[in-house]
C-alpha cells in the first residue's frame, strides 16, 4: 500500500499526481474541470493516469466546491432560529464598507429575513440563564421552516459560547422533526464571541453542508464502485486533511480548501530545501494565491472575510486571492481603460486558443501571441486555433482600441496582469511589515512560472524558486497535508483576573478532543501534535495579536512576555499601563502523515548535457523586443544545470520563462533556483 494519489480541483484544470513510494514512480494528469459536477473531471483524472484504485493507500482531495458554491450563491435554503431580537443581527452586521473610500455597501444576507425566526430565550455574558428556553416555541419554528421549504437549519443563540445548553437542547428538539441531520448549532462551529461573526460562520457552514455532502457522497460512491476501498480524505482550509466521512459536519472549514493545499506544498518543498521564507505564488486558470511561509510554517488567520460582509471566523491559511488567472479576459472599461479580469473564460469557453468557443482574449492568449507557450504543448484544446487567429482577436478587442498592433496589446494584457499580481504580493509582504528582499518567491500553478521573473524583478525579490511540478503542485500539497482538526473557547478576561486554572483545562479539553478526532478519522499517522494559541489585545482595544503558547501549562507571565513583544514587533509601540486581555484560546490537533519523498518528483530521465535536453529555438517577447531563445526539456535537464536567460523550460504541466540575464541552476530535487537580477 504504497501507492497514494492527490487530486486538486481548480476553475479550469483537474490536476492529479499519484506517487509509488516504493519505487518512486510518478504519473500526472490534468483533466478539464467539469463545473456541473466536479466528481466527473476527478474520475477523468483518475483514468487518464491510470491509476489502480483497488490498489490506492488513500486519496487525498482538494476542492473548490464549497467556495464557488458560496461565491455563485448556489448554495441550500437555509432556516435561522436565533434569540429573542436578534433576527437581524446577521443582516447589520459590522459598520464596514467594501471599499475604503466608499460610501455604503449592500450584500444580500445568506438567510433571508422570512427565515429567520425569534424564540424566547436568553443568556448573559457569563452563560447564566435570564430566560429559559421555550422548547414548544423552537418545535413550532423548525416545523414552520421545513413547510418553507429549507433544508438546513442554523440555531444560534446569543452567548452561546459562554453555555451552549440552550443551544444543545433546541439543536436536539429540531432533530426530532428535522427531516436530515443539517442541523448547525453556532457554538459547535465557533465557540468565540461576536455574535455577526459566529452567526454568519454557522450560516455559511448550513448554506454548503448539503451541497458539499451531496457531492462527496457521489464521488465515495464511485469511487468504492471502481474498487478504491478507503475513505477519502479531504483538505481543508486551514491545510490539514479530514476524512471525508466526517467533512460535512463542518462543512465551512473547506472553504478555501483549494488554495490551501498549494501553500502547503509550497511550505513541504521550503522546509527540504533549507528556505525559511517563502511568499508563495500559485496562478491557476482562474486566480492568482498568494500567502506567506515563515520557518517553515504557513501563516494561518482565523479572520478571514470571503467576500464582503461574509465574515469566516475560522482558522484558514492565510491567502490573498485576486481575479488574475490565465483564463482571466483582457477588456477595455467604459473609462477606455485596459482591464484584465476578475472575469474568467474558466475551463468552458475557456482561452481562444483552446478552441472550445471563446473569444474573448485572455492572459493565456497573450502568452501564446508572445511566444511564451507552444501552441503544439497546450493541454485539452478541442479544436486547434492559429496563433495569428488569435493575435487577431486581440487586435481586434484591445489593440484596436487602444491604437496598439497585436504585439503591443498582448504585451499591455501580461504588464496589468502583472500589475495587479505584484499588488497581491505586496498585500501579504510590505503590507504587512514584511520586507519582499527577504523572501524566495515560489512559483507554481499552471501559469505561475510564466511570470514569476518578471513580478520578482519588479517588487526586488531576489530569488525564484520553481519546483519540480509547479502545475500539479496543489495535487502533491493533498498528499503532503497532515490531518488536522482546530478548536476554539472565548475567555474576553484581562490577565489580572484570568483563572489560569480554567485556562489550563480548557487547553486540556482541546487536546483530548482533538486526539480523539484523529483517532476517528482512521487515517494512518506517524503521531500527533498540538499548537496552542493565544489571541490577545490590549483592553478598550478591538483588534487581535495572536501568540504561540509553549503547551497547554500556560502561564499568565507568559502571556504577558509574548503578547508585549508580539506587539511591539508589530507595532513598535510599548503600552505599559493599559491592562492585556485574553480573548481566545485555540489549539490545532495535528495528525502527522508519513513523509513524501519530494525527490522522486524530478523523475530519473535527466539529460547527460544541457545542450541534450535543448528542443531548439524559438522567437519571445521580453520588455525590450523580440529575442530569439532556446527552449529546453524539463525533464531531461541535468541536475547540475546552470544557463542564463532568456530561455524558456517546458513540462507537461506548464511552461516556465526566463527571462533576459536571469540565472538559473537545478537543485538537487529537481527545483529550479532562479537568481532574478537587476
Amino acid at each position: 500500500m504504497d501507492l497514494v494519489a492527490g487530486i486538486d480541483v481548480g476553475g479550469t484544470f483537474t490536476d492529479l499526481i499519484l506517487l509509488d513510494q516504493a519505487s518512486g514512480v510518478v504519473r500526472v494528469a490534468k483533466q478539464p474541470t467539469t463545473v456541473d459536477n466536479q466528481a466527473f473531471g476527478v474520475l477523468a483524472a483518475l483514468e487518464a493516469a491510470e491509476v489502480p484504485l483497488a490498489k490506492l493507500a488513500n486519496v487525498s482531495h482538494g476542492t473548490t466546491t464549497t467556495t464557488n458554491a458560496l461565491l455563485e450563491r448556489k448554495i441550500a435554503r437555509v432556516g435561522l432560529i436565533t434569540t429573542q431580537g436578534f433576527r437581524d443581527v446577521l443582516e447589520l452586521g459590522r459598520r464596514t464598507r467594501p471599499s475604503p473610500y466608499g460610501l455604503k455597501g449592500s450584500f444580500e444576507p445568506l438567510i433571508p429575513r422570512d427565515l429567520r425566526l425569534e424564540v424566547p430565550e436568553r443568556m448573559d455574558a457569563d452563560g447564566k440563564v435570564l430566560t429559559p428556553l421555550d422548547e414548544d416555541a423552537v418545535r413550532a419554528a423548525a416545523e414552520t421552516l421545513i413547510d418553507e421549504g429549507c433544508e438546513a437549519l442554523v440555531i444560534h443563540f446569543l452567548h452561546s459560547y459562554r453555555n451552549p445548553a440552550h443551544e444543545r437542547r433546541a439543536a436536539e428538539i429540531a432533530a426530532e422533526v428535522w427531516p436530515n441531520g443539517y442541523i448547525t448549532a453556532g457554538h459547535a462551529i465557533l465557540s468565540e464571541y461576536r455574535e455577526y461573526e459566529r452567526g454568519t460562520t454557522a450560516a455559511v457552514n448550513a448554506s454548503v453542508q448539503p451541497v458539499l455532502d451531496r457531492y462527496m457522497q457521489r464521488l465515495q460512491d464511485e469511487l468504492n464502485t471502481r474498487g478504491f476501498a478507503r475513505d477519502l480524505l479531504v483538505m481543508q482550509g486551514n491545510g490539514g486533511s479530514v476524512a471525508a466521512r466526517a467533512v460535512a459536519d463542518a462543512a465551512v472549514n473547506t472553504v478555501m480548501s483549494g488554495p490551501a493545499s498549494g501553500v502547503m506544498a509550497a511550505a513541504a518543498v521550503a522546509r527540504s530545501t533549507g528556505l525559511d521564507r517563502v511568499i508563495t505564488y500559485d496562478m491557476g486558470g482562474t486566480s492568482s494565491d498568494v500567502g506567506l511561509v515563515m520557518d517553515g510554517v504557513p501563516q494561518v488567520s482565523a479572520e478571514i472575510e470571503l467576500t464582503y460582509a461574509m465574515p469566516v471566523h475560522i482558522p484558514m491559511v492565510d491567502v490573498n486571492a485576486i481575479g488574475a488567472g490565465g483564463g482571466s479576459i483582457a477588456h477595455i472599461d467604459a473609462a477606455g481603460l485596459l482591464q484584465v479580469g476578475p472575469q474568467s473564460a474558466g475551463a468552458s469557453p475557456g482561452p481562444i486558443a483552446y478552441g472550445r468557443g471563446g473569444t474573448e482574449p485572455t492572459i493565456t492568449d497573450a502568452n501564446l501571441a508572445l511566444g511564451r507557450l507552444d501552441p503544439e504543448g497546450l493541454l485539452a484544446v478541442d479544436n486547434p486555433v492559429t496563433i495569428e487567429d488569435v493575435k487577431a482577436a486581440i487586435l481586434d478587442k484591445i489593440g484596436g482600441p487602444l491604437d496598439l498592433d497585436a504585439d503591443g496589446a498582448a504585451a499591455a494584457i501580461v504588464q496589468i496582469a502583472n500589475h495587479l499580481m505584484a499588488g497581491a504580493i505586496r498585500m501579504v509582504s510590505l503590507a504587512r511589515g514584511h520586507d519582499p528582499r527577504d523572501f524566495t518567491l515560489f512559483a507554481f500553478g499552471g501559469a505561475g512560472p510564466m511570470h514569476a521573473v518578471a513580478l520578482a524583478r519588479e517588487l526586488a525579490i531576489p530569488r525564484v524558486l520553481i519546483p519540480a511540478r509547479p502545475g500539479i503542485t496543489n495535487a502533491l500539497g493533498c498528499i503532503t497535508a497532515d490531518l488536522r482538526h482546530d478548536f476554539a473557547n472565548t475567555l474576553n478576561t484581562p490577565l489580572a483576573a484570568l483563572d489560569i486554572a480554567e485556562a489550563r483545562a480548557i487547553l486540556e479539553a482541546h487536546r483530548k478532543d482533538g486526539a480523539a478526532m484523529i483517532e476517528h478519522d482512521g487515517v494512518q499517522v506517524t503521531g500527533t501534535a498540538f499548537l496552542h494559541v493565544a489571541d490577545m489585545q490590549f483592553e478598550g482595544q478591538t483588534h487581535l495579536l495572536s501568540i504561540e503558547l509553549s503547551g497547554p501549562d500556560v502561564t499568565t507571565d507568559e502571556l504577558a512576555r509574548k503578547f508585549a513583544t508580539a506587539y511591539w514587533e508589530r507595532f513598535a509601540v510599548d503600552l505599559p499601563e493599559i491592562r492585556p486581555v485574553l480573548v481566545n484560546l485555540r489549539t490545532a490537533a495535528i495528525g502527522r502523515r508519513p513523509d513524501i519523498d519530494l525527490e522522486a518528483l524530478a523523475g530519473n530521465e535527466q539529460a547527460a548535457t544541457l545542450a541534450d535536453a535543448q528542443t531548439g529555438t524559438r522567437d519571445v517577447w521580453f520588455p525590450g523586443g523580440w529575442q530569439e531563445t532556446p527552449v529546453y526539456r524539463r525533464k531531461h535537464l541535468p541536475r547540475d544545470a546552470r544557463f542564463i536567460g532568456p530561455a524558456i523550460v517546458e513540462q507537461l504541466d506548464c511552461t516556465t520563462v526566463i527571462d533576459p540575464g536571469a540565472e538559473v541552476s537545478v537543485d538537487a530535487m529537481g527545483n529550479l533556483a532562479i537568481e532574478v537580477g537587476a
